[in-house]
């Protein structure tokens, strides 16, 4: 019996398998510090237990994607340890708000596979569940991960492609956001006088500030989430592929994109779903990323007159700036720059 694992390779996944990941994960005010050292998120709903409180909340809520790396983080040594690339998401649901304290576990189902033409990977397409100490859901998402074949010759599996909303209905948003007290939820604490109401679809937004990643920094916020990939660590390993260094985590990118994007955004307190995203291009260390958003539809929640929800394309770009709001080109190709594109429905209070 080998006692040390090396991961799933492509052969390895079975559409209907469902994968229990260890290990469970308590999250503690230490792993906040953390993350907002890495990233320096401003939303003062998570930044503030007196403004969470005032407006109906028991206390701070964790930031919604530091939960989602965390459950992210689970699934790695059973799906994506020997993968090449992290495709894309749809489907995602924040639904219910994570607290200090909690422990967070992950299990996931595979819902499709599908050889590359190369014969040398596949995709694997997996749907992630987390859940808390009390066995509640606290979000899931669908993904799906170009992986390595241990066997080029292996025969290819039938192809099964999921089919995956083009985006989450807006009823479903919102179920982690508590009844909220608006006339408490304080603009000028908040950074910003901009409400639901406020914003316009069509309306572009440069988030103007722009942060460089150092090597060291998202090899520790990869580390912070027990995200164990290749791909991000081994220098002496990856100078032998493609790129000749280590990738950066594409969710360091979704976290400081959104991270920036509070200058523009700031009520914009919770990321109720992600309804698809793609890293578009990689990010190394060194590289500089802003960032810009498009409003591109607006929503009310049914039975929530305190919050409404703004669904925007939030979009990564790596060494240049955004006033021009780079995204792509009369041929549809992205454009030179563009690591990330997300689409994201967020709540603000109205």
């Amino acid at each position: 019996m080998t006692k040390a694992k090396t991961g799933n390779y492509f052969e390895d996944f079975k559409v209907g398998q469902v994968l229990v990941h260890a290990t469970p994960r308590t999250v503690t005010l230490g792993d906040v510090a953390l993350y907002n050292g890495l990233y320096g998120p401003r939303f003062a709903v998570q930044s503030a237990d007196t403004f969470a409180q005032a407006i109906g909340y028991p206390r701070s809520p964790v930031d919604d994607l530091l939960a989602f790396h965390m459950v992210f983080g689970k699934t790695v040594p059973d799906i994506s340890l020997n993968a090449v690339a992290n495709l894309g998401y749809a489907e995602c649901r924040f639904l219910a708000a994570v607290y200090p304290g909690d422990t967070l576990s992950a299990t996931s189902e595979v819902i499709g596979v599908r050889e590359n033409a190369n014969k040398a990977s596949g995709v694997a397409y997996v749907r992630t569940t987390g859940r808390n100490q009390t066995g509640a859901t606290v979000l899931e998402y669908v993904r799906w991960v170009m992986v390595r074949k241990r066997d080029k010759a292996s025969p290819a599996p039938e192809p099964v492609i999921p089919k995956v909303a083009e985006h989450v209905d807006p009823a479903q948003l919102a179920t982690a956001v508590p009844k909220l007290d608006a006339a408490k939820y304080d603009r000028a604490l908040a950074g910003s006088e901009a409400r639901w109401g406020d914003y316009t679809i069509g309306e572009k937004i440069d988030h103007i500030d722009a942060m460089t990643l150092e090597e060291a920094e998202h090899q520790t916020a990869t580390r912070l989430y027990q995200n164990t990939a290749k791909v991000h660590f081994n220098l002496h390993e990856q100078a032998q592929g493609q790129f000749k260094r280590r990738l950066v985590y594409g969710g360091v990118v979704i976290s400081l994109a959104r991270a920036l994007s509070f200058n523009g955004l700031a009520n914009a307190f919770h990321v109720a779903a992600i309804n698809g995203g793609r890293h578009v291009a990689p990010c190394f260390g060194g590289d500089t990323v802003y960032a810009w958003s498009e409003v591109l539809d607006k929503a009310e929640i049914p039975g929530r007159a305190d919050v409404g929800a703004l669904r925007t394309r939030l979009v990564g770009v790596k060494n240049r700036p955004c006033a021009d709001h780079p995204y792509k080109n009369d041929q549809g190709e992205y454009v030179e720059g563009v690591i990330l594109d997300l689409d994201v429905w967020l709540v603000l209070p109205r």
